[in-house]
């Protein structure tokens, strides 16, 4: 038998162990008959005290005292002349019959008192186990389901009591599991619970088939329920006597929920890591296979452009065209190889001491062509500080921003990069006046994610998560700046570190 069915197991009804002692008392009287003429009365008194004795130990309290009275009264009408009367002719018998009393009802009390504690300590110790089995088995649960399996056998063993978990969903609205209870849940007592993390009961008994006991389960990490206790056929009052257990139980409950959620969430977290490597492999693999014809097939489209004599107005436009789409599928072919040697930490930063406002000048000069129609202003603090960073990786940052901005903005509008030192941080911001990244994007320089997936722009969602790649592999940071005007921002970061002291060329000789 496990230790939750033996703190189970219920005593003998009272109606009983009050039978018992009248039996005990009985049978002591007619064992006693026969040796009347043999055995001093006082011999006969050390039985039923002897009797006594043995109905508290086994019997408890009330039981005993009825054993006390009943034994003296015995022993005066069984055995203390005149027998078979109340009557007693000599008075030394009353001094018998109260020694008689006192010392049964003394040893009911001690014997029951020592019985009570070692019933008690017995009652503890199967608490103790049943919690221990508990908390052993909910240690291997590896799902919710398993879980709510252990803590229903727990609770109907142990308290003979009924338990459905309540859990919260992403609206952080408690939803029983499982989905169909065995029975009715009062949702305020519950949200009460969960909400103060605090046990809520009912005020008065409540019909069989309701929750009225509620026991928030809380985490080292937070909340993570409530557990409803619904009795079997009792009320409130059955269950407060089992308050501590439960609130126990409640606990145990709580840690196995937060190892089952984290265990559950490392597992998603390796199954996206797994992902992620082979998309990165895949991609890598890709690029590398297509790079080669990609090269062949721009010469080929630059050398069919350049074409001399010049071919007819119709062949030259296709093979502009082609020239074009061809720069274009190359330039995609970049990105995704880039972004999968970023992705898996192949990259090695060949940080120098640059200037920034050269390489501000070098990304406007490479995307001449995509600006042509946007004026860009610049607006650098003067006398910027030397940065230490890959001029070739952070051209390419600049060059992806405000091939962006060139993308999404009207044409005719004006494109500006700014940038300042700020405690330590170079900030450097590429605004514009198009209409922005949308609200419900929540993260923009993810892998293939679109502001807007339905634009009829060329791109497939990389240009800003190589950014972001990059800065961070920078020490730096890249963030989306949104407010209530029409136009993108972005704003990254760089540390801006300690710059090497610049000596000044000598003069040549004979200069005054």
């Amino acid at each position: 038998m496990s230790a939750a069915a033996k703190l189970a197991a219920n005593s003998r009804p009272a109606w009983q162990r009050f039978g018992l002692a009248i039996l005990a008392i009985a049978a002591v009287t007619l064992a006693a008959t026969p040796l009347l003429g043999h055995l001093d009365l006082a011999n006969i008194v050390m039985l039923f005290l002897l009797a006594v004795l043995g109905v508290a130990v086994h019997l408890g309290r009330g039981p005993a005292l009825l054993a006390a009275f009943l034994a003296v009264g015995a022993f005066d009408f069984f055995f203390v002349p005149p027998r078979f009367s109340m009557t007693v002719n000599d008075g030394q018998y009353l001094i018998t019959f109260a020694v008689m009393l006192a010392a049964a009802l003394l040893t009911a009390e001690l014997a029951a008192g020592l019985s009570r504690q070692a019933e008690e300590a017995v009652r503890r110790e199967a608490v103790a186990q049943a919690l221990y089995e508990m908390a052993r088995d909910l240690a291997g649960a590896p799902t919710l389901d398993e879980v709510t399996t252990i803590t229903r056998r727990f609770a109907a063993a142990a308290i003979g009591a009924r338990v459905v978990l309540l859990l919260p969903d992403q609206d952080r609205t408690l939803q029983p599991h499982p989905a169909a209870p065995e029975f009715a849940i009062e949702s305020h007592l519950a949200c009460m619970a969960y909400a103060s993390t605090r046990p809520a009961e009912c005020d008065s008994l409540a019909p069989d088939g309701y929750a009225t006991a509620y026991f928030p389960l809380r985490a080292p990490s937070g909340m993570r329920g409530v557990a409803a206790v619904a009795p079997v056929g009792a009320g409130t009052s059955d269950l407060r006597a089992h308050q501590p257990l439960l609130e126990a139980m409640a606990s145990l409950i709580a840690i196995a929920l937060e190892r089952v959620h984290y265990v559950e969430a490392a597992q998603a977290s390796q199954i996206d890591a797994a992902g992620e490597r082979f998309r990165s492999s895949v991609l890598s693999a890709l690029s590398h296979d297509l790079r080669t014809p990609l090269t062949a097939l721009v010469g080929m489209a630059d050398a069919l452009v350049r074409t001399r004599p010049d071919p007819p107005a119709e062949v030259r436009e296709t093979a502009i065209a082609v020239r074009d789409q061809a720069h274009r599928l190359a330039g995609l072919v970049a990105n995704l190889l880039d972004m999968a040697k970023l992705q898996s930490g192949k990259v090695t930063l060949k940080k120098e001491w640059q200037s920034l406002e050269e390489i501000v000048g070098a990304a406007i000069n490479l995307l001449g062509p995509a600006l042509a129609g946007h004026p860009v202003t610049t607006a650098l603090t003067p006398a910027l500080p030397l940065v230490e960073f890959d001029a070739v990786l952070i051209e390419r940052v600049l060059g992806n921003l405000l091939e962006n901005a060139a993308k999404y903005s009207p044409p005719g509008t004006p494109i500006e990069i700014s940038a300042t030192l700020d405690a330590g941080l170079f900030r450097v911001c590429v605004s514009d006046r198009g209409p922005g990244f949308p609200a419900d994007c929540p993260d923009p320089f993810a892998p293939f994610v679109r502001g807007r997936s339905e634009s009829s722009q060329p791109g497939v969602g990389l240009g800003l998560s190589i950014c972001r790649a990059i800065v961070e592999a920078h020490g730096g940071t890249i963030e989306i700046e949104r407010s209530g005007e029409t136009g993108g921002r972005v704003v990254f970061t760089l540390p801006a570190g300690t710059p090497p002291p610049i000596e000044d060329e000598p003069l040549p000789e004979g200069t005054p």
